[in-house]
Order: C-alpha cells, then structure tokens, then sequence
C-alpha cells in the first residue's frame, strides 16, 4: 500500500464512506457539547448571583481561549495526525463541558470558560483539517453538511439541556454526566477518520504565530458571515420585542427561526454548492442575506421581521463552511491554514454582540441591522477568494461552474486511488 502525495494510505470507497460517516458525528458531537453548556448557563448564573455584567464578562472567556489556543492545534496535528488530533481534542472538548458548572466564583468561571474555550477551538481545527480531507477524496462537496451536522447536535444537546432544566436537576451532574457521555461518543466516532499524517520532512507549524497571509481574505469573508450570525443570534429577540412589538413568546421565535433555517440551509447546502460552485453559492447567499437584513431594518411588525431574519440564516449557512474548505486547500499547512480562518472568522463572534449595542445605543437597532445587512454584501464582493487559482483560470471565469466542491478543494482524490488528479502541484479539476 503506497502513500498518497498527502501521508494518506490508499482508500477504498467505504472506507471513504466511513470516514464520512465519523467526522460527520463528531461535528455533531462538538455541537451537543456547546449547545448543553449553553442550556445551563441561567444555572450557573444564579448559583453564583452573577449580575448581567459579570456574566457578560464570563462569556467573553470562551471566544478568547478559543482564539488563542487555535494556532497551537495545527502543531498538535503535525505531530500526532488526523486521526490521533481529533480523537484527544474532542475528548478534552466534551470533558471540559463539567468545569463551568464546577466553579466556585466568577475568577474560577472565567479560567475554566478560558480552558472551555481553548478546548472548543482546537477541536474545531482539527475536525474541520479532518473534514477537508475527506471532501478531498470524496470528490464533492461536503462541508455545509458536516456543519449542518453540528447544528443537529446542538438541537439534541439542547433539548436534553431543556429537560434537565425544567425538570430542575443540578447543572453539575447533568454537565458532568453529558461531558462522559459525549466524550464516549467522540472516541467511538474518531475510530472511522482517516489517518492523514504529515510527510516525514514537512517542518511543523509555530506553536504561536499570526494567521499566514493566505487566511486573512478567506477569513474576511467568514468574518462577515459570522458578524451577522453572532448579530442575529444575540439581538434578534431583543429587536423583535423593542422594535417589531412582539411578545416575548414571538421574540424567542425569531431566534428558532434563524437557527432552524441555518441547520436545514447547511444540511442541504452541499447540493447547492455542487450545482453553483463554491463562489456563485456564496455570491447569491450573500445576496439573500443582504434582502433579509433589508427586511429587518425596515419591519416595524413581527412577521417580516422574523422572515428577515430567517433569509439571514440561509443566506449566511453555507459560507463559514466553504471558508474552512477554501483554508484547507489554500496552501501547504491546512491545519495551519484553517486555525488562521478561524482566528479571524470567529474574532467577529467577539465584536458583533457589542458593536450592535454599542450602535443601537448611539443611533438605534435598525441602524445596527443596516450595519449587518452592508456587511452581508462583502460576501457578494469578497466570494472569489474562495475559488482556487486554477478554477479562476480555466473555463468560467469565476470558479462558479459545475465544478462546486471539486473547484473548491483545489485537488480532490479520486475515489479508491488517494491520489490526486491534474498536474503541476497535484492541483486539478475532476468532472
């Protein structure tokens, strides 16, 4: 059995299947986990006394253990490969979901959200590098699925976090219990990924360093997909109440709405992606979202504000996965390449929640929408980077023929050989 050009032993067709099959559960696996702390933290809140400022200054611990910890998970997948990476990361992800809950006072929250977070954004690396490889040898899109997944874990980690709640259990066994639970799934699921291993002589990525030059246009895209996702996400039900004159039963729909219409876009994505190619799918998504965010702005009543922002969800579902594709294929690092995209991708989780309160309180939530809805257009202006070179230069211009997936991976395996088609680089176009 001869390796391929990338460290991979010759696959076979199932066992690409199956390798599909277990990244796709452990993207699922990492949603339950965030969606379950998400459930409890009104818990944690009120077993602590926490203010509402306290509390904000908590949850700001996830995203910048996240941020910092990411760079390092590219060496930890240069050192140990795929297979190895993600089984020891989604492990330390699901068992740090017990330490929240476990602690005493808001200096002991805000270390263990930072261990919490670091955790989170270095299995997020190195499933996503996972997910890369698999879409390459699979030979089509599958990405906006493998996320689509993450949502569908999130929906069962938070219907169960709903059940504990209301049926009052404490947050320290039910989290201590799932984190378990999870991480047992996790290590079954790990079982399936394929073992991508760096070539002998490839030198090892910095454990500390800024995003190579190639992530920062790619990470600019997600960035303002995922500025309208945190927007969303935290002020929709606060714009329906104040602004649309919802009830708060109709405000908490506006939310379910956009995450619903994100999971069913992102499951679904994949066709789409196939269809129109990689930069024609974020061109109209960007697009979509942008009349959403319209839509937002200009509804004074809870309908068409709630469709806004249901049209934001699917506009924006596909783009954070194709920007983790676009990163993986960009360079000779993926792992490297995808921990920058998702530096700068998710620093927008940071600033959106507070950029918009600090908008809607110097103006109003409608200009903070505005905001949202001129930034969904950089996904119109922005999509071609998600295209590599040789698909902007071959028949179509922009990369957005019926390559899709193919065009954005770059290089894609054929099936059952591991090799690459196409020439200089191991860089073609297969179908």
């Amino acid at each position: 059995m001869f390796p391929s050009p990338l460290g991979v032993p010759v696959v076979s067709e199932p066992e690409i299947r199956r390798a599909r099959r277990a990244v796709s559960a452990v993207f699922a696996v990492h949603g339950a986990v965030a969606a379950t702390f998400a459930t409890r933290i009104p818990w944690i809140k009120g077993n602590l006394h926490l203010d509402a400022g306290e509390l904000g200054i908590a949850l700001m611990a996830p995203a910048i253990g996240s941020s910092l910890a990411m760079p390092l998970a590219g060496r930890l997948v240069h050192a140990r490969g795929h297979r190895s990476a993600v089984r020891l990361l989604i492990s330390l992800w699901c068992l740090a979901l017990a330490l929240p809950a476990l602690a005493p006072d808001l200096p002991v929250l805000v270390v263990c959200l930072l261990v919490f977070g670091a955790c989170a954004g270095t299995a997020d690396v190195a499933m996503n590098a996972q997910g890369v490889e698999v879409e390459r040898r699979h030979g089509r899109s599958i990405m906006s699925g493998l996320h689509g997944m993450w949502s569908v874990g999130g929906l069962a980690g938070s219907a169960v976090g709903v059940l504990a709640a209301s049926l009052g259990w404490d947050a320290r066994w039910h989290l201590a219990g799932m984190a378990v639970l999870l991480a047992g799934l996790g290590v079954l699921a790990s079982r399936g990924l394929l073992d991508v291993r760096s070539a002998p002589d490839a030198e090892a990525p910095p454990r500390f360093a800024l995003p190579p030059r190639s992530a920062w246009a790619i990470g600019m895209v997600g960035f303002c997909a995922v500025f309208a996702e945190g927007a969303s996400g935290d002020w929709s039900g606060v714009y329906l109440r104040g602004t649309a004159g919802a009830s708060a039963g109709v405000a908490a729909a506006s939310y379910t709405a956009f995450a619903c219409m994100m999971a069913v876009s992102r499951l679904s994505g994949d066709a789409a992606v196939r269809r129109l190619g990689p930069v024609r799918a974020v061109r109209v998504g960007g697009v979509v979202a942008a009349l959403g965010g319209v839509l937002v702005v200009v509804s004074r009543t809870p309908v068409p504000a709630i469709l806004g922002f249901a049209l934001l969800g699917i506009g924006i579902a596909v783009v954070v996965p194709l920007c983790f594709a676009a990163a993986g294929h960009s360079g000779d690092n993926p792992s490297r390449a995808i921990a920058g995209v998702a530096t700068v991708t998710y620093t927008s989780g940071l600033l959106a929640p507070a950029t918009i309160g600090w908008v809607a309180q110097a103006a109003s939530l409608p200009v903070s929408f505005a905001l949202v809805t001129i930034l969904t257009l950089g996904l119109v202006f922005g999509a071609p980077v998600l295209a590599p070179v040789v698909a902007r230069s071959g028949p179509g211009g922009d990369g957005g023929g019926g390559g899709g997936a193919i065009e954005a991976a770059g290089a894609v395996a054929a099936p059952g050989t591991g090799q690459t088609s196409g020439t200089g680089d191991n860089i073609g176009l297969i179908g």
